[in-house]
């Protein structure tokens, strides 16, 4: 339980509140703190939403711990980009959209473009205001739990994959790092596609619960030559791959086959990389970078959702006060799929 900061309002003083909710705050020191905040109230073009659930991205842990300014935001700071709950003003259930001012082309966001949780006030609280264009019906299939627990990684993988990658239905991608939430949406989405999916892990049991998500299978990345082995089980290599590691981008390129894309959008084991050129150019092959989506990658998400059978894969679930020990969890990779956070009945 992560007890209130020093600046936290007692049970009789928030008596006295009446338009104050409950909130995880992020503070100097990277501290989390569970208390009191004024009620979000919703100006011209915005919505208030009552949250159900929120969920747990590695985004949270960097807007924590900055590695560089692009982290850096003002402070305190409610923390959290997913959610799903109830529109305040009409009763609708919803799920919300991540991104903020992305702009009008899909390409890449506008200069304006931000994501819920960091700089603005995000999900990790009872209220959360939003503009009104970021929230969509919630998926009738899906609980409050695993609503929350898609938007982000999902619209990762989404873009990923498909306006970024070109995955096709008869073509193979590789997912590195089997149960991250976006490795295993992207199996699950992937899969979906008809595409034959593979992954790397460190866990033996982690490459088995990516083949019950659609895998056809995995290489250990802590034994041998995983690039090599990719190349010996494809005959040849992949038409895609998925990397958020950053330091794997070498062995990465040596997996994929001729004309092969390589997209990335993480730098979980560091900013910096060594690339062959020449392997890279002689085998015609493509680096592309991706993050989050568009509102219309969303909109093709969702439609994806609804004609799926899969379920979000949910590791655990805990009430919103423990969120530390959700972010511990998340720190010590023993999490396979999204850490949610339940945030009322």
């Amino acid at each position: 339980m992560i007890p209130s900061s020093s600046g936290a309002t007692s049970a009789s003083s928030r008596s006295r509140l009446a338009s104050a909710v409950k909130a995880i705050l992020v503070h100097d020191g990277s501290a989390l703190s569970w208390e009191d905040v004024p009620e979000p109230i919703a100006g011209p073009g915005e919505v208030v939403v009552e949250l159900k659930a929120a969920a747990v991205n590695r985004r949270d842990l960097l807007v924590r711990n900055p590695p560089g300014p692009s982290y850096r935001f003002e402070l305190p700071l409610i923390p959290g980009s997913d959610g799903a709950g109830v529109r305040r003003d009409t009763g609708e259930e919803v799920v919300i959209y991540p991104g903020l001012e992305w702009g009008e082309r899909d390409e890449a966001p506008g200069s304006s473009w931000r994501i819920l949780g960091g700089p603005d006030n995000g999900t990790y609280a009872e209220l959360v205001k939003v503009p009104e264009e970021n929230v969509y019906p919630k998926p009738e299939r899906l609980s409050w739990e695993e609503a929350a627990a898609f938007p982000l990684a999902a619209l990762t993988a989404h873009r990923a994959l498909f306006r970024i990658g070109g995955l096709r239905a008869d073509e193979s991608v590789l997912v590195l790092g089997a149960g991250s939430g976006v490795s295993t949406f992207a199996v699950q989405l992937a899969a979906q596609a008809r595409a034959r999916v593979l992954v790397t892990s460190s866990s033996a049991e982690k490459i088995e619960r990516a083949r019950e998500l659609g895998a056809d299978g995995g290489v250990l990345y802590t034994e041998g030559d995983w690039a090599q082995e990719i190349l010996d089980l494809t005959g040849g290599g992949v038409d895609l791959v998925l990397d958020s590691v950053g330091t794997t981008w070498a062995d990465s390129a040596r997996a994929l086959g001729r004309a092969g894309r390589l997209v990335v959008f993480g730098a979980t084991g560091g900013p910096e990389v060594t690339l062959d050129v020449r392997a890279l150019y002689l085998g015609w092959k493509s680096i592309r970078g991706t993050t989050m989506g568009s509102r219309r990658d969303f909109g093709a998400l969702l439609e994806m959702v609804e004609r799926g059978t899969w379920q979000p894969v949910i590791d655990s679930v805990r009430p919103l006060a423990e969120a530390e020990d959700a972010h511990e969890r998340m720190v010590r990779g023993e999490h396979f799929g999204k850490l949610v956070l339940r945030v009322a009945p």
